[in-house]
């Protein structure tokens, strides 16, 4: 089981990264120019507030506090927010708006990388969290705005 958990703890942010840019390259060539204009805005907007919540609240990685050793070899820095589960719950989101299917699929795939991540030792469970909420605030913050303006 352990195995399971490296392998997603440390691959498995890949996967969504490989579904959605071949989502994206299914579509109709004349739908790219919408799409990219809602993704990069809202993974740029999730990133921003991965960074501020990353200075505001610092959390050390539980091997730290816990003085065990991870599975997973990591540097001991701040654990807040977790960037694997940011960068795959704003893919997440983003493919949620784009297809609820896509969605589900993507978000399956970030709730096994949230859990591998605390699994390993490396994130507490609020790192993994927070990376979630980030994500989620971020794109329906962008998709609003977008709809605001229009």
């Amino acid at each position: 089981m352990d195995s399971f958990f490296i392998f997603a703890a440390k691959y498995l942010f890949l996967l969504p990264v490989a579904i959605i840019g071949i989502y994206f390259l299914l579509q109709p060539r004349a739908s790219w120019k919408r799409m990219a204009l809602f993704a990069i805005p809202a993974a740029l907007l999730t990133y921003l507030f991965g960074l501020l919540g990353g200075h505001l609240y610092f959390d050390p990685r539980p091997f730290v506090v816990g003085h065990f050793t991870p599975l997973v070899p990591h540097a001991p820095d701040n654990g807040f927010p977790s960037d694997h589960t940011l960068l795959v719950s704003a893919i997440a989101m983003i493919g949620t708006f784009w297809g609820r299917r896509l969605g589900a699929v993507l978000w399956a795939v970030a709730i096994i990388v949230a859990i591998a991540r605390v699994y390993v030792g490396v994130h507490h469970p609020i790192d993994v969290i927070g990376s979630i909420v980030f994500a989620i605030i971020a794109t329906v913050a962008w998709r609003a705005i977008l709809t605001y303006t229009r």
